[in-house]
């Protein structure tokens, strides 16, 4: 006896052309063949797909997860977000913030050249490092870079006539000044400052108008016990105890 398949094929074709075959009910070994190519299709496209990412191959995007903003850098903020700020009322509102006064001298090529400076600070103690930050309109600052080294004097509150003295362009700042060398940079040590810095300077950043000049310390020292001259909200000052 033929078996089942065959006897419905060949009653298919006893039906004639004008009957439609019957569907033929596919035997359990066909399905298992069926099973086993679509699992090695799958299996291969996996692994295709791992080679692809391993090779660095970018999927598309997956609408399910749309992708994240693009950051915008510090520069672009301040362009696009940031309000304008009234210069006057900056200036009324940091003038709030009382600091210290100091000149910073320097060396270039034999004749003493100097500047008031009101933004300085520490920076580091270890390496010890410091900071002034000149404005880029500065007739005296390019002769401080020229010289690579700078000094920094801290004024005591009995010398205010010697900050306006070094706060103004052009002129001879030194005229009337008693100062020696320092003995590490050769800088101007100012007679009667509260304290001297020596520096060799370390890097520079632009900032805005203003350049931040850093000094690596080469040497230090208090010269006499006095109040150090401030400045605040315009005018200088002085403690009172």
């Amino acid at each position: 006896m033929g078996s089942l398949h065959g006897r419905l094929r060949g009653a298919g074709r006893q039906g004639g052309r004008g009957q439609a075959a019957r569907a033929v009910p596919s035997r359990p070994g066909a399905q298992r063949r069926r099973a086993r190519r679509v699992a090695r299709r799958r299996t291969l496209h996996g692994h295709l797909l791992r080679r692809a990412r391993g090779a660095g191959c970018v999927r598309g995007p997956d609408p399910r997860y749309p992708p994240a903003s693009v950051s915008q850098s510090p520069d672009d903020l301040s362009r696009n977000a940031a309000p304008s700020i009234d210069s006057a009322h900056y200036r009324q509102v940091l003038g709030h913030f009382a600091s210290g006064i100091t000149i910073i001298t320097a060396m270039d090529d034999g004749a003493p050249v100097g500047l008031t400076a009101q933004s300085f600070t520490s920076v580091s103690l270890d390496p010890p490092l410091v900071a002034f930050f000149p404005g880029k309109t500065s007739t005296s600052y390019p002769g401080i870079k020229r010289a690579g080294v700078f000094c920094v004097n801290v004024l005591a509150d009995d010398q205010e006539a010697l900050c306006r003295a070094f706060a103004v362009s052009g002129g001879d700042k030194f005229a009337g000044v008693g100062y020696k060398h320092s003995a590490g940079t050769g800088s101007p040590v100012l007679q009667d400052a509260l304290a001297w810095i020596d520096c060799r300077i370390e890097t520079e950043h632009d900032a805005g108008d203003h350049v931040i000049t850093v000094g690596r310390v080469l040497d230090l020292e208090v010269t006499r016990e006095a109040k150090p001259l401030l400045f605040y909200r315009g005018g200088f000052g002085r403690f009172e105890a």
